[in-house]
């Protein structure tokens, strides 16, 4: 145990995260995990995230990667906001909802404000509002101002101006119009993604592991569809979009990939950092997911901090500009795109 505890926070420190909080509720089988990375340039915003988990190891190492991520977002997109990630490990079965994220918001409310929570994979709009009556520090709940409540929508939005920016730099295209997107995850986000790039006349090949949301996509958006994970990932294509979970791009994906764009919706695409130099030798241009998938972030904090709905749709927009500037500096200073996102990221927070 006492090796497992130093693993652990080691592996906290080398990412640079400042606190591990996790609480145990006995009554409704809540297990829950609150990394926070900094809060250098504000309380720490980040979604709650409720799947199952192999282990608690699994479960502490991923809300340390993703509130990081949460970190470098915020910073990057010019947030006044700090990182942080509440990973629930979901039992089999959750007895009374209402009672489970009650407890949930009872905690959050214990941190006084360092860490703001939202709506992430596996919780809904209505676990928020169950929250928002134990703590005023969550977001994306139903009593929001904004015309849309679930932050999918604006996140795919942002994915959208992003692989315009990287069809422009790579492919010299204007339009995604007639390009082939190869999407791998239909979730929330994934789906909206999906349908804004069918509206922009992409042809589409997806894939996920819910044969529901393929049939749908297959049937709305007259898309392709392959059968399993290998066959996406060797899908001839303009773009591949990696829409699920992380790690998704790692030494066996990149060496099946036949696109020469990698651009999604997921959190933690590369395994590990080095991963984005291994695109790089196959000249594959990535865009570095923190960067591209940041509308959702955007959006929910507005929502916290009263910001106007047209403000934060155009600072969303400005995920293209942003990202071309990625682009451009990885071209001059002949480094990666991920190298380029990492240190604009830590030069903001230096700055504060």
């Amino acid at each position: 145990m006492k090796q497992l505890e130093r693993d652990l926070l080691e592996y906290a420190e080398s990412m640079q995260c400042q606190e591990l909080h996790m609480n145990v509720d006995e009554e409704t089988g809540l297990k829950m995990v609150i990394a926070i990375h900094n809060t250098i340039l504000g309380p720490a915003l980040g979604g709650c995230r409720c799947i199952p988990y192999p282990s608690t190891t699994a479960a502490v190492i991923d809300a340390i990667r993703l509130a990081q991520c949460m970190a470098y977002k915020a910073a990057i997109s010019n947030l006044p906001l700090g990182g942080g990630k509440a990973v629930l490990l979901r039992p089999k079965t959750i007895s009374d909802r209402t009672a489970y994220f009650k407890a949930v918001g009872r905690f959050i409310n214990q941190l006084n404000g360092r860490y703001i929570t939202a709506v992430d994979s596996g919780t809904t709009i209505q676990d928020m509002d169950v929250i928002a009556t134990e703590t005023r520090y969550v977001t994306t709940t139903s009593h929001g101002v904004f015309t849309v409540a679930d932050p999918s929508s604006l996140t795919a939005f942002g994915v959208l101006r992003g692989m315009q920016a990287a069809a422009k730099f790579k492919l010299g295209k204007d339009s995604l119009k007639g390009l082939h997107v190869a999407i791998q995850g239909l979730g929330h986000v994934g789906y909206s993604l999906a349908k804004l790039l069918y509206n922009e006349g992409a042809r589409l090949t997806v894939f996920d592991i819910d044969k529901n949301a393929v049939n749908h996509a297959v049937s709305e958006l007259k898309a392709a569809s392959t059968s399993s994970l290998d066959a996406i990932l060797k899908t001839e294509c303009d773009i591949f979009a990696p829409c699920a979970f992380g790690g998704l791009i790692n030494d066996k994906s990149i060496a099946m990939l036949r696109a020469p764009i990698v651009a999604g919706c997921a959190n933690n695409q590369l395994e590990e950092p080095y991963h984005g130099e291994a695109l790089a030798r196959r000249g594959i241009l990535y865009a570095p997911d923190y960067v591209i998938n940041a509308g959702g972030l955007i959006y929910v904090a507005a929502q916290y901090n009263h910001i106007t709905e047209d403000v934060t749709l155009h600072k969303i927009e400005g995920i293209y500009d942003t990202l071309m500037h990625i682009f451009d500096q990885s071209e001059i200073e002949k480094r990666t795109t991920s190298e380029v996102a990492d240190n604009l990221a830590k030069q903001y927070l230096q700055k504060s």
